[in-house]
């Protein structure tokens, strides 16, 4: 039995994981389940794309999936939820370590919603195996570790990240971008893979130099944006290089030393993230 991670919005990457899991697992079951406390109060929940009618044709055509699991919120919380963090009844699953750096920082409620609701769906499906994207590098350790310390009998994988021909990392908020912003919205995976570039192919182990490129991209298109007084600018949010397993910033890479080289940027009002693995294959 296995699981895939909770979906706001079923993606082409999401079948991918499917079928992935289905090559391994004798049978799959997927959740689809919009979890309001990866939400704060300022945050797009009533925005976010639902699209389960797309998405339970998704997962019909591609013959992977032997059951869906469709949650409601009052099962989920039979507490009761709400977004004030301050105002929150019942239990609740933190990570302690890992959750408060990288998208941590800007979203300090994000990986406590996370870990409690893939718990409770462990809880529920009692997988073999859970195999979740690696786009979401930070949620993958996080889980890992969540995995480990509750002592949970599951076995997790990260499927490596789908992405456009152009290298776009796929996500649901991509369909917030219009055409020109689509255009330009590479500059995050330019920028992350130019870096991993001047440390495999240049050497470069210290923070500054292996990240400089990252930032010279980002600031070009950035300005480019303005010249052409485009109707929206690119904001860089953040830039890291961490340690695979710890997740603190690295002021210096070790020869072999696993990481990840990842960020986020806002085009328009639409936040980005993406991330490379350095020195491994997978989380």
């Amino acid at each position: 039995m296995l699981r895939i991670d909770p979906c706001p919005a079923f993606r082409l990457t999401r079948v991918s994981i499917v079928k992935i899991a289905r090559q391994e697992c004798d049978a799959v079951v997927v959740s689809i389940f919009v979890n309001p406390a990866q939400f704060a109060p300022h945050e797009d929940l009533d925005q976010y794309p639902r699209t389960f009618d797309t998405d339970y044709a998704s997962l019909l055509s591609s013959g992977a999936c032997s059951a869906i699991l469709l949650p409601k919120v009052s099962e989920m919380y039979p507490s009761g939820i709400t977004l004030d963090r301050t105002q929150q009844r019942g239990a609740f699953v933190e990570v302690q370590g890992l959750s408060h750096q990288m998208e941590g920082i800007p979203r300090p409620h994000f990986f406590r919603g996370v870990a409690t609701v893939v718990t409770k769906l462990f809880n529920i499906v009692q997988p073999d195996r859970a195999y979740f994207g690696q786009k979401d590098a930070q949620q993958c350790v996080v889980l890992r570790a969540m995995i480990r310390d509750l002592l949970l009998p599951i076995t997790m994988r990260a499927v490596p990240t789908c992405r456009e021909a152009d290298g776009m990392a796929l996500s649901s908020r991509n369909r917030y971008l219009t055409p020109e912003m689509r255009r330009i919205s590479t500059l995050l995976y330019k920028a992350i893979t130019a870096a991993k570039d001047n440390i495999v192919n240049r050497g470069a182990q210290e923070r500054e130099e292996i990240l400089k490129p990252a930032y010279e991209i980002i600031e070009q298109v950035s300005q480019e944006v303005k010249a052409q007084g485009a109707p929206f600018e690119i904001r860089l949010d953040y830039l890291s290089l961490v340690d695979v397993d710890t997740l603190s910033e690295l002021q210096t890479l070790g020869k072999s030393q696993a990481a990840i080289l990842s960020g986020a940027v806002y085009v328009g009002t639409t936040r980005l993230i993406d991330n490379v693995l350095i020195n491994t294959e997978e989380l």
